[in-house]
């Protein structure tokens, strides 16, 4: 479904890249800048959000953003969509992605080039269900 395009990077961005590649799991730029600061590779928060919002543009990371706000950030390659819970914020991985094979013509591109994806649904996990009235 998406296409590549020959990216550019420069020494910060690759190792963004690379953090996010080692990463069990989805990381913050707060993450990030955390993990960098006590390195030889450490980089202001500010920074650390510029280069992840090229890598983005590039098609090399994704975001997704957690009802609290929150921004996560993952490289492409690592296909990952959730289920989020709306009022406790918890949030499960689905076992796969249920866009596979279902690809976009070009009258529904308009033009665009797909460079990434990303699916979220979102409603009330059991637990909340259970707690809320009625």
């Amino acid at each position: 479904m998406e296409a590549s395009r020959p990216a550019t990077l420069n020494g910060k961005q690759q190792h963004l890249l690379e953090q996010l590649r080692l990463a069990s799991s989805e990381l913050s730029g707060q993450d990030l800048h955390a993990q960098l600061r006590s390195t030889p590779q450490s980089m202001g928060l500010a920074t650390v959000y510029r280069h992840l919002r090229q890598l983005q543009q590039q098609g090399l990371v994704r975001c997704r953003h957690l009802p609290s706000g929150e921004a996560l950030f993952a490289p492409t390659e690592r296909d990952e969509h959730h289920l989020t819970c709306v009022d406790c914020g918890r949030t499960v991985p689905l076992p796969a992605c249920p866009m596979h094979g279902d690809d976009l013509s070009p009258q529904q591109l308009d033009g665009f080039q797909l460079l990434f994806h990303t699916l979220e649904f979102f409603g009330l996990c059991p637990l909340c269900q259970e707690r809320q009235p009625g």
